[in-house]
């Protein structure tokens, strides 16, 4: 039998269902993507549900988890590894979030990109 590698191993989800009303739990998320990017993981990030606030341009600027971990410095260093993030469309839709409202380098999907990239993942859910 040929040993064949899980694609798991090296690809990690981080979904994010929590924004401003968790910033614990949604910079949290961040992090974590973060700490997988730099143990050489590819990282990709899903924004849903109360998430998708954190695709919005100014919302990471002051948003700090209690560990003093800063959304928009986590952010910035996905951002600068091109680490891909997206929000799910019909959630930010539902809250007027539109295309033009997206930071740098996040981008609207459907339902289907998340489980595409859960079925070749690593996926922790916060």
């Amino acid at each position: 039998m040929t040993d064949v590698k899980d694609l798991r191993e090296d690809n990690v989800l981080i979904v994010i269902a929590c924004g401003t009303n968790n910033p614990n739990r949604s910079v949290r998320g961040l992090h974590l993507a973060h700490v997988a990017h730099r143990m050489g993981k590819n990282v990709a990030v899903f924004l849903l549900d109360e998430g998708v606030y954190l695709a919005r341009k100014g919302i990471t600027d002051n948003l700090k988890a209690p560990t003093g971990d800063v959304a928009d410095d986590l952010l910035t260093y996905l951002q600068e590894f091109e680490i891909p993030i997206y929000a799910c469309e019909p959630c930010a839709k539902a809250r007027q979030i539109g295309e033009k409202d997206l930071q740098e380098g996040i981008q609207m999907a459907p339902a289907s990109k998340l489980f595409e990239l859960a079925c070749h993942s690593t996926t922790i859910s916060l």
